[in-house]
């Protein structure tokens, strides 16, 4: 009896295609882990926010609504406390926090350290919440008085600009004052020894002073500088996350309709932060024009007038292109203006 031949062709094939199956199984598994590695790389475990005291993200913590947003998505939210603002942004471009807010001042001089900073959105100018203040018996009546004179502030700050571009208004020169680069609270004790003659300052230090020092307003920032506060973020977590980015605008923006609306809890709240009074963050917020916006390019041009200017006077070594911080969102991440 004969034995049959092997079947060699069939034997071949199989093999052929058992390798050809295998090998596109390796590859399906191979795109299956690369897919898993991207999306934990668009997904962070953990979200960093500054934040200030008597900043509006302390209403976004105590609320707690980002918390809860990022939840759902699997991700942590940790809260690092600040005590200003040109500490945060050199945290965010170090890469130890993901988003900041701060007023106009701070970005330029991270801009001048050469740090990559994108804005994400603003708010809307609030010249009414910052002023130069007088003491109640001052014999200073106007801005061109105040040459010569003793004046607190807090030197690169957004006021640090309203005082500059006003005496500019008033034919004076930055050189005709006599700065006193002082923080807020040791400003705030000088100004009640009488030690200086003028006191530039925004809220809530503006208000308290109103209230408990009877301090007199020789002229608020409007007609003189626009005063905005910005978000941001560093330029490779907004172009890794745009997602993220976008969740945190809208619940911003959500909270900016919500604190003039529970004007007296968050008074409460900020009250409880900072120890400054109920009494006083009420007229803090009563004061402030919330709202959410987009950067715009006249916004842009309003940084760059305050960052030509702190050049002119020498607050900072080398002259900025603020629109070098633009981000561009994708259309999801886009937000519209939240202001009423």
């Amino acid at each position: 009896m004969t034995r049959s031949p092997r079947p060699v062709a069939q034997s071949a094939a199989g093999h052929f295609f058992r390798g050809r199956i295998t090998a596109c199984v390796c590859l399906v598994l191979a795109l299956l882990v690369g897919w898993s590695s991207a999306m934990a790389a668009s997904s962070p475990d953990v979200v960093r926010i500054g934040y200030q005291k008597g900043s509006i993200l302390t209403l976004l913590k105590a609320r707690g609504t980002l918390d809860a947003t990022l939840k759902k998505r699997g991700i942590d939210v940790r809260w690092v406390e600040f005590a200003a603002g040109p500490q945060m942004l050199e945290a965010i471009n170090v890469g130890s926090i993901d988003f900041a807010t701060v007023g106009d001042a701070p970005p330029i001089f991270a801009q001048a350290a050469g740090a990559d900073l994108v804005y994400i959105s603003r708010t809307p100018a609030n010249p009414q919440t910052e002023a130069i203040l007088l003491p109640p018996d001052s014999s200073i009546h106007s801005i061109a008085d105040l040459k010569g004179r003793r004046i607190a502030l807090n030197k690169g700050s957004d006021v640090n600009y309203l005082v500059a571009a006003a005496l500019e208004r008033a034919g004076l020169k930055y050189s005709d004052i006599k700065p006193r680069y002082l923080t807020p609270s040791d400003a705030r004790a000088a100004f009640g020894r009488g030690d200086i003659d003028a006191w530039a300052v925004w809220d809530p230090y503006y208000a308290e002073a109103q209230a408990n020092a009877g301090a007199r307003v020789l002229t608020d920032a409007q007609d003189i500088v626009p005063h905005y506060s910005f978000y941001l973020s560093s330029r490779t977590f907004a172009e890794r996350h745009p997602d993220i980015v976008t969740l945190f605008n809208h619940d911003v923006a959500d909270l900016c309709q919500w604190t003039p609306r529970h004007a007296m809890q968050a008074a409460d709240i900020l009250s409880r932060a900072t120890g400054l009074s109920p009494a006083v963050w009420r007229k803090t917020i009563a004061r402030h024009d919330y709202g959410l916006e987009p950067m715009s390019p006249s916004v842009f041009k309003a940084q760059q007038k305050l960052a030509d200017t702190f050049y002119d006077i020498g607050l900072i070594p080398k002259p900025v292109t603020v629109a070098a911080a633009r981000w561009q969102p994708t259309n999801k991440s886009r937000i519209e203006s939240t202001n009423e």
